[in-house]
């Protein structure tokens, strides 16, 4: 069973930066898109953005040109650097395949304060 923990959330002030991390253990990692997603207090889950095997990304339209989602099929590992960040990306941050089908790990908390 994969296992995915995510990291590397905090707080930070209105235009800071934050770069999450998301260890996948086993399977099949390389050959799968993975995703980040958020999720707001009393919002829906949403995708952020999504990157493929060989490294094609896609970005929520709201989102482009501020974050950036990255991999390293050797360490199992997924990226995400968040730069200038806003109050309204407050939320619980979660990686997982695209479509996903995994367990959903605990997420990292990713506060922005005005």
């Amino acid at each position: 069973q994969v296992q995915l923990v995510e990291s590397g959330g905090g707080l930070v002030q209105t235009g800071g930066s934050l770069r999450l991390s998301c260890a996948a253990s086993g399977g099949t990692f390389r050959l799968n898109v993975m995703g980040w997603y958020r999720q707001a207090p009393g919002k829906q889950r949403e995708l952020v953005a999504t990157i493929t095997a060989s490294g094609i990304t896609n970005y929520a339209e709201t989102l482009k040109g501020r974050f950036t989602i990255s991999r390293d099929n050797a360490k199992n590992t997924v990226y995400l650097q968040m730069n200038s960040l806003k109050p309204g990306d407050t939320a619980v941050y979660y990686c997982n395949t695209n479509p996903a089908y995994l367990a959903w790990g605990q997420g990292t908390q990713v506060t922005v304060s005005s």
